[in-house]
């Protein structure tokens, strides 16, 4: 009854697969392991837990909380299904500036973990989708920053965008100054 981390294109940024089980009353869901996160060498403190419920060709993001207010996340979708977005903003990472993408939905019960350093961001690919995010730091207003979602070259789907006043001011990556080393 274990879960199943899989590292991605970016340094520290897994894919979890949890374990999950059902039958003719429903299913059971384990998405957090402590053993499991700390053979890794991921957190497993978390001060906060938030949910978002978004409408089709919702984009929300890149997200993240600059030092001291760091945070490493848990994201995951338990209604419909969203493409979410990690983008690596970590100065002398190997990997700066890329991005991964991975489909996070109720059905396929995918999880990511994404540390201090990426930026996290989303596009609802159906109504009504609900994302969970768990943080290993509280919120703080000062520290809460945002890269421009369409300035980091990342795929997203063609059409009709929604995105929130404060998520279109966020500055391009090109013009960002990472602290994050």
């Amino acid at each position: 009854m274990s879960l199943k981390l899989k590292e991605l294109g970016l340094p520290g940024v897994f894919e979890i697969t949890p374990f999950s089980s059902s039958d003719r009353r429903g299913s059971f869901v384990k998405l957090f392991e402590k053993d499991v996160f700390s053979a890794h060498g991921l957190s497993v403190s978390f001060a906060e837990e938030y949910y978002s419920v978004s409408k089709k060709g919702v984009v929300r993001g890149m997200h993240f909380q600059e030092p001291p207010a760091q945070c490493d996340k848990l994201v995951y979708c338990v209604r419909g299904a969203v493409l979410d977005a990690a983008l690596d903003i970590r100065k002398k990472s190997p990997s700066f500036g890329r991005h991964i993408l991975a489909t996070l939905s109720a059905e396929n019960m995918a999880v990511l973990y994404l540390p201090a350093g990426i930026a996290h961001g989303f596009y609802a690919l159906t109504d009504d989708a609900v994302m969970i995010y768990k943080v290993t730091s509280g919120y703080s207003a000062a520290h809460d920053k945002g890269i421009l979602w369409n300035s980091c070259g990342i795929a997203w789907p063609e059409g009709g965008v929604l995105v929130s006043d404060r998520d279109a001011a966020f500055p391009r990556l090109d013009g960002y100054e990472s602290p994050f080393r």
